[in-house]
């Protein structure tokens, strides 16, 4: 529309789109140097490349090593050959074992009642070192990896702007420069640019490893219906090829936290590094889910998590005879609210602090130990001790006893009945 043709409130409309236009297109130039979220995958590995040939900016790596083993080695000349000015790779097991995985343990978080949150949990802890190393550096933008369908881009985006509102988010698969349409467009881009990438056009499918799981997604994935094939397993062996016998383990804890197995006392990210390699060999913890992702649509994944799913067990035995039954009911009942929080990506949001801290008080008293027998992909209660255990073997017991008068049982169901009778009674017109 010509402007001649235009009234005038449409005229000034389309002179202010036309400024902020503009105005985008300066803040895109001013962009100058950005702490990039980086894994060495084929996603942030072609996202490094594309920020320096878009934004023209400097470009900060920043990989977390939060347990991905093997993976961490040959980061730094990667990113350097890449492009990056420079990387920073941050030990943060200890961090992510101490100040995430075990406040989750600790409320037996479970999505949708599968899944142990291994990426949710990781992610905030990214995002806020990544917004550290972006103030020490004086950068002026932070980008991540995650796409436009899934819930990483939520995670770290509300981490980012709950910890510095300010800072500039470059998301890169919504940006309006963003090139690629599909991860097979991101591999000939990779191959043209001489970058190293994990996965191939026979293996597509990707995978993201820490101390608590490692996941895999996409690819040969996607059809629900086709099993998984075995060589796409790292964590953990097929039931048909664990060991004949069963092993045995025990765990225990201080408070809800593990804290040492088979006497043997343990930081955090040792022990849940030293449960994954038993319960690992032992065909714990595999998991193929569909899941409903926050964005709206479901999503199959397939998650190993071996000593994940041992201290799981392990913690509600202990749990068992130590909580109130009712104190259990109520924390019980907000699993799914804590899950759900994590999962879409509200860590560091005032609601999750306040339900954290409820879960804590009720973990006063979780103090014992728990004995697990593993044995070909089952993961098996056999004991639970503690001090303060809330188990009486006189008043559970099916002999005789003095501590327990079985006859006042009958005005206790009688009481117990009474809105049923009532309702009874109406119904028969009595």
């Amino acid at each position: 529309m010509a402007y001649a043709a235009m009234t005038r409130d449409e005229a000034q409309r389309s002179i202010r789109i036309f400024y902020e236009a503009v105005k985008e297109d300066r803040v895109v130039s001013d962009v100058r140097k950005v702490v990039l979220a980086y894994s060495g995958g084929l996603d942030t590995s072609v996202i490094l490349r594309w920020l320096i040939e878009t934004y023209g900016c400097e470009v900060i790596a920043f990989a977390a090593d939060i347990g991905q083993k093997e993976e961490i080695a040959g980061l730094r000349e990667k990113a350097i050959k890449t492009g990056a000015a420079k990387i920073y790779i941050d030990d943060l097991q200890e961090e992510f074992a101490c100040d995430f995985v075990f406040p989750a343990l600790r409320a037996n978080a479970l999505y949708e009642g599968t899944y142990l949150l291994g990426t949710s949990l990781a992610r905030p802890l990214i995002a806020k070192r990544q917004l550290e190393i972006a103030k020490m550096e004086g950068a002026d933008a932070v980008c991540h990896g995650a796409t436009g369908k899934g819930n990483d881009q939520v995670r770290f985006e509300l981490t980012y702007m709950a910890l510095n509102p300010a800072i500039r988010i470059i998301s890169a698969w919504r940006d309006a420069h963003w090139k690629f349409d599909s991860r097979a467009s991101m591999i000939d881009y990779a191959e043209m640019h001489g970058i190293p990438i994990p996965l191939t056009r026979e293996k597509p499918y990707s995978s993201d490893r820490n101390l608590l799981h490692i996941s895999h997604e996409g690819g040969i994935l996607e059809d629900p219906w086709a099993e998984p094939n075995e060589d796409m397993f790292v964590l953990t062996a097929s039931p048909e090829a664990a060991p004949d016998r069963p092993t045995y383990v025990e765990i225990a804890f201080e408070k809800g936290n593990p804290v040492s197995v088979d006497g043997v006392a343990m930081t955090p990210a040792a022990l849940l590094d030293h449960i994954n390699r038993i319960a690992g060999i032992n065909g714990i913890g595999r998991v193929d889910m569909v899941e409903n992702r926050f964005v709206g649509m479901k999503s199959r994944g397939v998650y190993e998590t071996p000593g994940g799913t041992a201290l799981w067990a392990a913690h509600r035995a202990v749990e068992s005879i130590t909580m109130d039954r009712e104190v259990m009911l109520m924390r019980d009942s907000l699993i799914p609210k804590y899950a759900q929080l994590v999962y879409n990506g509200f860590w560091f949001a005032p609601e999750m602090a306040t339900l954290q801290r409820f879960i804590d008080s009720t973990q006063e008293r979780v103090t014992g130990t728990a004995r697990l027998k593993l044995y070909k992909g089952n993961c098996i209660v056999v004991g639970r001790k503690s001090p303060f255990s809330l188990y009486s073997e006189d008043f559970a017991t099916f002999e005789k006893d003095r501590v327990y008068d079985q006859k006042d049982a009958t005005g206790f169901i009688r009481l117990s009945a009474l809105r049923l009778r009532i309702e009874g009674m109406m119904k028969d017109g009595r």
